[in-house]
């Protein structure tokens, strides 16, 4: 089993990873600010997994962007025992919406951070990384279902920095230098499109801060009356009914994305994979509303308003080369991902402040 840094371990889809490959035996170090995220979703990662999980799992609060936190990481001077083998990056910000308010704090953290991470792993000899990036860097897409081959033209700051990122690892895969050092290196670009669900325990999943930017949450707190009512952003969309097309992934499915992904380039020659983690299926805004109540039982109230610049009307993925070069597919449905969604924020009215 292998010893496997997780940058941002405590988020929405780092804690569930966390979780599948504590599940799986490996050792695991998290490094994450909780800036926003909560140390309570690590707690109940050791509780879901049990046995002797608490033993192998180390969690670091620290920055990416700060010296002194990934030393912690790479080389604790309390335990100076055999270093990390892999990284899993998710740590960075997300928001599109925040993105676009704030451009240089997303360039900051989300490249500026990378750079940093990925200078500690060359210096520390661990050259094998899974990078979080996203379908954003595709943009208003030219073609649906959408390739790996498709032109990167993202329209958002939060965009940008992904396709940033990704060309910062080719161009140091490319070097085979390593910042001096002649070893190659061993990295999966993920460009996955709308993470959703929950673990099916209802124990861990999405808690975001205040007003969700992203769909699943802001209807799940509705359904729970944290807020009054959905906001549909454009009905004029052109799509069967209207609204906004998109391919969701059930973040159980995407967890498991991210263990093949690892165990891929541990069992390969150095390379760079960039892969699409999608269903390949496409929902509607409308139809998602749907899905949940049924699913909860709960009446979701909505409100059609006008389109928000940069959204574009359908957003699919072509998952074909994933499946082919890491034997993953989505399993679970979007009835499993209103389901288990709905489990979470039942149980878990104000997420994690409800402690």
């Amino acid at each position: 089993m292998a010893k496997v840094l997780i940058t941002g371990g405590a988020g929405f889809i780092g804690s569930h990873t966390a979780c599948l490959l504590l599940e799986w035996g490996h050792e695991l170090v998290v490094l994450d600010s909780f800036a926003n995220s909560s140390p309570e979703a690590l707690r109940r990662v050791v509780e879901l997994v049990g046995g002797d999980a608490a033993r192998r799992l180390r969690v670091v609060e620290g920055d990416i962007r700060n010296p002194a936190s990934l030393r912690e990481v790479f080389a604790p001077a309390a335990q100076p025992a055999e270093g990390i083998d892999a990284v899993i990056h998710f740590a960075g910000l997300k928001a599109v919406g925040q993105s676009v308010r704030q451009p240089l704090h997303y360039w900051d953290v989300n490249v500026a951070g990378s750079r940093s991470l990925l200078a500690a792993m060359a210096a520390h000899g661990c050259r094998t990384l899974v990078f979080s990036s996203s379908a954003t860097v595709y943009g208003y897409p030219e073609q649906v279902p959408i390739p790996e081959t498709a032109p990167l033209q993202p329209i958002n700051p939060y965009g940008h920095t992904k396709a940033a990122v990704e060309r910062m690892l080719a161009d140091l895969a490319a070097s085979a230098t390593g910042d001096g050092d002649s070893s190659p290196w061993r990295i999966a670009a993920l460009r996955y499109f709308n993470p959703v669900g929950a673990h099916p325990s209802g124990r861990i999943g999405e808690n975001p801060l205040g007003r969700p930017d992203n769909l699943f949450p802001y209807v799940c707190q509705v359904a729970v009356g944290r807020l009054a009512k959905l906001l549909i952003y454009g009905s004029d969309w052109p799509t069967t009914d209207g609204t906004g097309i998109r391919d969701y992934i059930h973040v159980m499915d995407l967890a498991e994305g991210h263990r093949a992904a690892l165990e891929a380039l541990s069992n390969a020659e150095p390379q760079v994979l960039t892969l699409n983690l999608g269903s390949g299926r496409g929902t509607s805004v409308l139809e998602v509303v749907g899905a949940f109540e049924a699913a909860s039982g709960r009446r979701i109230p909505f409100e059609l308003v006008g389109r928000r610049p940069g959204d574009a009307a359908i957003s699919v993925a072509d998952p074909s080369r994933a499946e082919q070069l890491l034997g993953w597919q989505t399993r679970l449905d979007l009835a499993a991902m209103c389901r288990d969604s709905w489990a979470w924020q039942r149980n878990n009215p104000s997420g994690y402040a409800g402690i």
